[in-house]
């Protein structure tokens, strides 16, 4: 039965259905399996076909909203019963995100933010209209590996810059790398801004993610183009 069960996990994320993947969360409780194995045998695997398929085209940006709010709704159902077991997800980096101060775009910060969670990451939501000091703040509050800073609007995309410069006065950089996003931002600024990557969608933003985190283990410098929008 539980392959089937695992199967039918991954399509309630394929079809966006955050009611079914509710009701299959909790079924895995019921039958004692694990939640772990259920998140990664079962609903990643739905993500990560959602996630290709937008990247072949093949898939949209409706379809993977759909797929975040319903992986969303799996773990949160699954989360207690990790809490009771004591498990946890193997946590792949620690991130901070939000969407600059005097800009309240959120569509696409937050989609980051669960593919993001879906992948392995830790991720401090802070929303939208945020203070650079308020994003640092978090970031040394949690220990952080990436701040992530998203503006819609050239006017509050300069703030961007401010992010990079407030963690190079605290001596945070490079250990705290830095992903800016967004309609307006372009190769050419973030090599501008000194920022470490970028990418124009949320399934960029995992793959990004996850080098800059690696790049963080190893000390390197290198300027990765695809963070998140």
């Amino acid at each position: 039965m539980t392959p089937e069960l695992f199967q039918a996990m991954a399509q309630s994320i394929i079809d966006g259905d955050s009611e079914a993947a509710e009701q299959l969360a909790r079924q895995a409780i019921e039958a004692g399996i694990d939640p772990l194995e259920a998140i990664n045998k079962g609903f990643v695997l739905g993500v990560n076909h959602v996630g290709n398929e937008f990247s072949c085209g093949n898939a949209f940006l409706p379809e993977l909203v759909m797929a975040g709010e319903a992986m969303k709704a799996a773990v949160s159902t699954l989360e207690p019963e990790m809490a009771r077991r004591g498990t946890a997800r193997q946590v792949l980096g620690v991130v901070v995100l939000g969407t600059i101060q005097g800009d309240i775009h959120d569509i696409g910060k937050t989609l980051v933010g669960t593919m993001l969670s879906a992948a392995g990451f830790q991720v401090y939501d802070l929303g939208v209209d945020v203070p650079v000091e308020t994003l640092v703040a978090k970031a040394r509050e949690v220990d952080a590996d990436i701040i992530g800073v998203s503006a819609l609007l050239t006017t509050t995309m300069v703030r961007q810059r401010d992010v990079v410069e407030a963690l190079d006065d605290l001596g945070l950089r490079p250990r705290v790398k830095v992903m800016v996003g967004g309609a307006p931002v372009t190769s050419e600024w973030v090599a501008e801004i000194e920022a470490d990557g970028y990418s124009e969608d949320a399934i960029g933003a995992v793959a990004v993610a996850k080098k800059l985190v690696a790049m963080g283990k190893s000390h390197s410098s290198e300027v990765l183009h695809d963070a998140p929008n």
